[in-house]
């Protein structure tokens, strides 16, 4: 309570608005316009334009500067700010009055590289790439209907809410293990490891879910660290991990099996949805009752043609008294019906084997017209009749050279009618050409 002899004295109460307004107007008099340079923490976009942030100092100190950019400056930008990146903003200091915060509203930001964090990240990401960590090659698929679920994360932290109460409305037959661990500071990593160590040797979750919820890059640093990234990248167990919100990305979302945008995403990536289980139960018992219906329909069709068919067992005679009639008439037709075949068969033979007689007849006497017409052109009787002399020794023995006569000697002529005995006179040898 305030004192009422200090009440009336001459010192001035102020009132909370008037403070605020007092300490602005001093602020923006001193720091009218200042350059501050730091690491961006906790940068968001809202939907007017308007942006916000942290500033803190590159080198870990603990100080921070909350900054506001409006949407006129923030639309002069040349780049887009993000968590870690090192930057100049030019501004100045005021009060925000409906909170009492000092905050820096910034007219400008140019950027100035990347913060000490966000290099390592960078580095480590590249290093651990090149080993094969973060190889797609390398993931496995989620079972499709895990029975337990494994959920590392702090017990005390919102994640496991969201978790929990994302697996109970989407999948309430699925039970879930906790592991619990620290998600930030010092003891969190060596934590997280004993975590995803313990939850693969004992191998009693089809699946684990590593989470966490949305913070800075340091508050998320433990899921950057290597020894974390490489317990999630050999776990044999499949991991989904969901740390931070949708625009955070760790190295262990890297190195997981499956990377979810926020603990409820990474629950609802890894149950399926029990009412969608249940539509696809009564669409397919909905088809098992239409085909097994079709089913027995057709059988009972085919139950009620046999039935007409044994309840009438006449036309079935019928049929087969038909059929015999058919065959007695085919029976009996065969026999005349072969036998003509047969005559036409034997009437063409006959036919065939008369042209076949003529036509050899014909061919032999032409053969033997042609054989006597060259016979009698090669008589040697032709030949004499047309003046021309046989001359032999008297003995048969033809004399076809004058070497073989001698003057004096006789030869015997041979005419067409007749022979005649001669004596030679001279003999005159043709002269040699």
């Amino acid at each position: 309570m305030i004192d009422p002899r200090e009440a009336a004295s001459n010192r001035r109460v102020w009132g909370v608005a008037g403070l605020l307004e007092a300490v602005s107007q001093s602020l923006a008099e001193r720091f009218s316009v200042v350059v501050v340079g730091g690491e961006i923490a906790g940068f968001t976009r809202a939907a007017s334009g308007h942006c916000y942030f942290g500033l803190k100092d590159a080198d870990g100190q603990a100080a921070s500067l909350r900054c506001a950019m409006f949407r006129r400056a923030a639309a002069m930008l040349d780049f887009a700010p993000g968590e870690g990146v090192l930057v100049e903003v030019r501004g100045r200091v005021a009060v925000y009055e409906p909170r009492g915060e000092l905050q820096f509203v910034v007219e400008a930001m140019r950027r100035a590289g990347a913060g000490t964090l966000y290099e390592q990240f960078l580095k480590l990401r590249a290093r651990l790439a090149a080993e094969g960590l973060f190889d797609e090659e390398a993931k496995r698929a989620l079972p499709s209907h895990p029975r337990r679920i494994g959920v590392i994360t702090s017990a005390a932290g919102a994640a496991l809410h969201d978790v929990l109460t994302a697996l109970a409305r989407r999948a309430p037959q699925a039970e879930v293990v906790v592991y619990p661990s620290p998600v930030q500071g010092a003891e969190a990593p060596p934590a997280l490891v004993r975590a995803l160590q313990t939850a693969n040797a004992r191998a009693e979750v089809d699946v684990l879910l590593l989470v966490r919820g949305g913070g800075s890059l340091e508050d998320l640093w433990a899921f950057n660290d290597e020894r974390v990234v490489r317990a999630v990248a050999t776990s044999a167990l499949p991991i989904v991990c969901g740390v931070g919100h949708e625009t955070d990305v760790t190295l262990c979302d890297l190195a997981a099996d499956l990377r979810a945008p926020t603990p409820t995403a990474a629950a609802e990536l890894a149950a399926p949805s029990r009412a969608h289980l249940l539509q696809r139960l009564e669409s397919l018992e909905r088809s098992l009752v239409l085909r097994t219906d079709h089913r027995l329909q057709s059988l009972a069709q085919r139950l009620d043609r046999l039935a007409l068919r044994l309840a009438r067992p006449s036309d079935s005679l019928a049929r087969q008294r038909r059929l015999l009639e058919l065959l007695a008439q085919r029976a009996s037709a065969a026999p005349r019906r072969r036998i003509e075949l047969q005559g036409q068969r034997l009437t063409h033979l006959e036919q065939r084997h008369e042209r076949a007689h003529r036509e050899i007849l014909v061919r032999q006497h032409t053969r033997l017209d042609s054989l006597q017409a060259r016979l009698l052109a090669l008589d040697p009787q032709h030949v004499l009749a047309r003046g021309y002399a046989w001359l032999d020794d008297g003995q048969g023995g033809a004399i076809t050279s004058v070497q073989a006569l001698q003057p004096g000697g006789e030869v015997r002529a041979v005419l067409a009618d007749g022979a005649a005995d001669m004596q030679i006179l001279r003999v005159r040898p043709l002269p040699q050409g």
